[in-house]
């Protein structure tokens, strides 16, 4: 069983990891102005990121399940480190495109590394752990925003990509020596274990209602982190790449939250923890819309969708790791595999709700999302067991 810390070295390295596919997003602005691009088009590398997560979620992750699961997170992070160095050398845009969509598939150790603190935690414990390593993984992501800001700022673009590979190199040594051995469940084939991917889709409707309400979710909340920066870098505000970055240290203070969300995602009807998730988004647009010229409540609305987020994303995590043990890396395959192209759609909606309305028209799309979401909820209600 894991130790307290080992959990918390999981948490801190899934943090560390997971921020390569969000360093990008400060950076559209600065990105936009040294390829002469305008700022959507410079914003197609953050769902290019967002889609490489999501193929390399589809293509590598069941291999957990098939492999010896340290051996494939170093290898994999030995991966990310040559893409992000591409980044930071890219002299043009195609380039950069490229190895943008090869770091998003080339990060999925954070969902390599959750499944594998499912499979060594006692069943008492696996809500509560999950919710730490969570926690990790949220903080990295709205952390390296305001990391990403400031680097942006001081130093250009492209040594946030060479400062991830350096942190990246550090990482791969340190897991080498901490994280403990997991041997492989499958004996079959490659094509055999993808084919038993279809199979739970089919048998399990539990995993189905949380892969599709995942889905929404995350349309939500990456269309929001996309097109905040472009909201902030126009009038009323004009913010600089740093001063937007700043406001991912709102968001991760919402990520606090997702130990409680862990624990009480281990209870007889997690389910209810999703209907608070929806409610809090819907709030929080609420804040988006009447914003103004009032950062404070903006701030506001940017811990609470995050607190949100997290009320349904750790809750539809810990429910498909109780549901076949033996098979989790193939359930969170497809479990992130639908949430992160959800997420690449979320910022190329973000992107197109702003170029077609502004920010009155991004809130009004993402508040018939969450709307919709919740209709969906109510659908599996009835039938829903956990």
């Amino acid at each position: 069983m894991l130790k307290r810390s080992d959990v918390i070295l999981m948490a801190f390295c899934t943090g560390l990891i997971v921020a390569n596919i969000y360093y990008c997003q400060p950076l559209v602005i600065l990105i936009a102005k040294e390829f002469n691009l305008n700022e959507s088009d410079a914003g197609s590398i953050t769902f290019l990121t967002q889609a490489g997560y999501a193929i390399g979620l589809f293509l590598l992750v069941p291999l957990g399940d098939m492999f010896e699961k340290k051996k494939q997170i170093l290898f994999t992070t030995a991966l990310a480190i040559l893409a992000l160095i591409v980044a930071g050398f890219a002299q043009n845009f195609l380039v950069l495109e490229i190895a943008s969509v090869l770091i998003g598939a080339c990060s999925i150790v954070p969902q390599l590394i959750l499944p594998l603190t499912a499979s060594l935690s006692s069943n008492e414990n696996r809500g509560a752990n999950i919710g730490i390593v969570m926690s990790g993984l949220l903080v990295g992501i709205l952390a390296s925003r305001a990391v990403s800001g400031i680097v942006g700022d001081l130093l250009g673009w492209r040594a946030m990509f060479l400062i991830a590979a350096a942190i990246c190199t550090l990482l791969t040594a340190l897991m080498a020596i901490r994280f403990p051995k997991n041997l492989p469940t499958f004996k079959g084939t490659y094509k055999e274990l993808m084919r038993s991917m279809f199979g739970y889709i089919k048998t399990q409707p539990a995993l189905r209602e949380a892969s599709l309400i995942n889905f929404f979710a995350f349309i939500v909340i990456m269309g929001f982190w996309t097109t905040m920066v472009l909201f902030l870098a126009n009038p009323p505000y004009l913010f600089s790449t740093y001063q937007i970055g700043l406001f991912g240290i709102a968001g991760a203070a919402g990520a606090l939250a997702a130990p409680l969300v862990g624990k009480l995602s281990g209870g007889s009807n997690p389910r209810k923890n999703l209907m608070i998730g929806f409610i809090l988004e819907l709030i929080s647009v609420g804040l988006f819309y009447f914003t103004g010229h009032n950062v404070f409540l903006f701030a506001i609305g940017i811990i609470l969708i995050d607190i949100g987020q997290q009320a349904i994303h750790v809750t539809n995590q810990t429910r498909i790791y109780a549901l076949v043990p033996e098979a989790r890396n193939r359930l969170n395959t497809i479990f992130m595999s639908v949430s992160f192209v959800g997420a690449a759609c979320g910022s190329a909606l973000g992107l197109w709700l702003w170029a077609a309305g502004g920010w009155a028209m991004f809130c009004a799309g993402i508040t018939a999302i969450i709307i919709l979401n919740m209709l969906i909820y109510q659908f599996y209600s009835r039938r829903a067991k956990v």
